[in-house]
């Protein structure tokens, strides 16, 4: 797309008028933090024209209707924390930054939901809805910062998806402001519904090319009554991530089952300054489970130990966990200490798969002289690639990666596997979406962005190219 019209001071006028003239930023060294996502590649980094911070969905509306009447592109942004350019302004344009609609509205423990506004914090949701006695159970490795917002239109996944789900497995309904500026609320809170097209769900993972969340419902639990970490230590690549289909076959259901190879360890270790258990030579499969009672527990830690020792585990632990966590969850911020010139992938394969997905990403790599630092999230066959310069000559690495990541989108989808388990695509993959993607769903999917979006305003530059 290119026949946007710039923002004319005629437009930042009516954002004035709509927002308040505090909440209309034009200041380049305070826009610049909106050019780019937690991607590091300036290739993939765009300035917008103005940055506007609504406080109500009325609010988003009018904007929206704004830039569709002056043709003027459109990106609603949470966070900032993505790793696919889902939210970097392709364009220019108008950027919709949700951070002042931060809002948890209502915690209703009896029924068990809570109704947040889409900036609010993943952190602080899960905080509420423990201090209210009950669980959210989305956990994003951003958690810390991640918005609520974009947790929906990424459909983000995490650590405990093997058992609950993705985000789209916590929501109760969307409120939504469409494409041409229209609110409405998708879903309800309802345990099943066979009304019409499931609109909310099309709208969650479509990283804001088809809506705005403004609110969202989700549903609570409640709080597991016993949780342990296990740590379970192997020598063997394939032996650590093959002992997920160990414990599913045993009928045992983790909360959680994340794999770190051995670099990725060290590359935390150095970024935390913590000393981790087996550092020299493990591989760490973690695995959280919940039980009814400590005897329920107990009975699960023990069995999981049984399988680990017998699966070829050099130690089954129970560690210091928020030590455990914490490595785990600083692995992008520890990849990016190491080195800016790198490129974070989000691949996701059948979980029998998973084995030999590992090894095979990281021959690739060698192959072009790259170096790899992988985690996972195992239960769910969703791979966390970390591809580093290594020996590549700075001047030779943006074809090189293209290279690679030729060879990686090759081997993954000749298995049965796809471009992103929850990253998604943005701007990042796009090409990539095109090339591996099945003609037939992506002109479904171009149908579906023009009718709801006729003037492709809304994110545009994003997931494939409409024209």
């Amino acid at each position: 797309m290119s026949h946007y019209n710039p923002v004319s001071s005629g437009v930042i006028d009516k954002l004035k008028a709509i927002v308040g003239e505090r909440n209309v930023v034009l200041d380049p060294d305070k826009l610049h933090p909106y050019s780019h996502d937690e991607v590091t590649d300036p290739r993939y980094h765009h300035m917008p024209e103005v940055v506007v911070y609504p406080e109500a969905a009325a609010q988003v509306a009018d904007i929206v209707k704004l830039a569709n009447a002056e043709l003027v592109p459109l990106v609603p942004r949470g966070a900032g924390t993505g790793l696919a350019c889902g939210a970097v302004p392709v364009y220019g344009g108008i950027v919709v930054a949700m951070e002042k609609m931060n809002k948890i509205l209502e915690i209703n423990a009896e029924a068990m939901y809570m109704v947040v506004e889409a900036g609010a914090r993943t952190e602080e949701v899960q905080k509420a809805a423990g201090e209210a006695g009950l669980f959210y159970a989305g956990d994003p490795c951003s958690g810390d910062s991640c918005f609520i917002g974009g947790n929906a239109a990424t459909n983000a996944g995490g650590n405990r998806a093997i058992k609950y789900g993705t985000t789209r497995d916590q929501v109760y309904a969307l409120e939504v402001v469409t494409p041409t500026g229209e609110i409405t609320t998708l879903g309800g809170r309802l345990r099943k519904c066979s009304t019409g097209y499931p609109l909310e769900q099309l709208i969650m993972g479509s990283e804001g090319t088809l809506g705005i969340i403004t609110k969202v419902t989700l549903k609570l639990l409640a709080k597991p009554r016993h949780v342990m970490d296990l740590l379970l230590v192997f020598s063997d690549i394939d032996k650590a991530i093959g002992i997920v289909l160990v414990l599913a076959k045993a009928g045992l259901a983790p909360a959680c089952v994340e794999f770190m190879d051995n670099n990725a360890i060290k590359s935390a270790e150095q970024f935390t300054k913590e000393k981790l258990p087996y550092d020299e030579a493990g591989h760490y499969t973690i695995v959280q489970i919940e039980g009814a009672s400590e005897e329920d527990l107990e009975d699960k830690a023990a069995a999981i130990d049984e399988l680990a020792s017998a699966n070829g585990a050099m130690a089954v632990l129970v560690p210091d966990s928020a030590k455990i966590w914490r490595a785990r969850k600083a692995f992008a911020e520890a990849v990016r200490a190491e080195t800016l010139i790198h490129s974070n992938e989000d691949v996701v394969v059948p979980v029998d798969k998973m084995p030999e997905a590992i090894r095979e990403l990281d021959r690739i790599c060698r192959k072009h002289n790259a170096v790899a630092r992988t985690v996972s999230h195992a239960g769910d066959g969703n791979i966390h690639l970390s591809i580093l310069q290594g020996a590549i000559p700075e001047d030779e690495w943006p074809d090189r990666l293209s290279e690679i990541h030729r060879d990686i989108f090759d081997y993954v989808y000749s298995i049965g596997g796809k471009l992103s388990g929850e990253h998604g695509i943005g701007y990042k993959r796009k090409q990539w979406m095109e090339t591996y993607s099945d003609p037939v769903q992506l002109t479904m999917m171009r149908a579906v962005k023009r009718a709801l979006d006729p003037k492709l305003i809304l994110n545009p530059g994003k997931i494939f190219d409409v024209e």
